[in-house]
């Protein structure tokens, strides 16, 4: 499976060289630079972020809310990166006003309000199951 998984991943990276053989040496800047942008973003603001977060969330919530919580906000993170474009405004064409037409900044809060709703109802449903991880077996 690994190797299948490898092949696949190899044969996009390949693939993707492909589609840029036309690209002008503008184009490959601008693809260069977006690259190093995102690795550097990741490394040195979003992992050390969630790393973070992480740490606090385990030190600070019961035990039957950190799982729930933690994929809370990994969902929530990865969703608000992909919002961002239309969240700031960035993500429309000029004479295509259809594309930033829709309320996606209504679209963001009620998702963030589900994935609230989802960690806490599932930390609740967690406690509710397993007293005795929770220190509340004499309650």
């Amino acid at each position: 499976m690994r190797v299948l998984i490898g092949a696949l991943g190899i044969g996009s990276c390949l693939w993707g060289l492909w589609l840029m053989r036309d690209f002008t040496r503008e184009q490959l800047t601008s693809e260069a630079t977006w690259f190093v942008g995102v690795v550097v973003l990741h490394d040195a603001v979003l992992a050390p972020v969630v790393v973070a977060v992480g740490y606090g969330a385990s030190r600070l919530l019961p035990e039957p809310f950190r799982r729930p919580v933690a994929t809370a906000f990994v969902v929530w993170g990865t969703l608000t990166v992909a919002f961002f474009p239309v969240l700031s405004g960035e993500g429309g064409k000029a004479g295509n006003e259809t594309i930033l037409g829709r309320p996606y900044g209504l679209s963001w809060v009620v998702m963030t309000l589900l994935l609230a709703a989802y960690a806490v109802v599932t930390g609740l449903l967690r406690r509710r199951r397993d007293p005795v991880a929770t220190g509340a077996e004499g309650s």
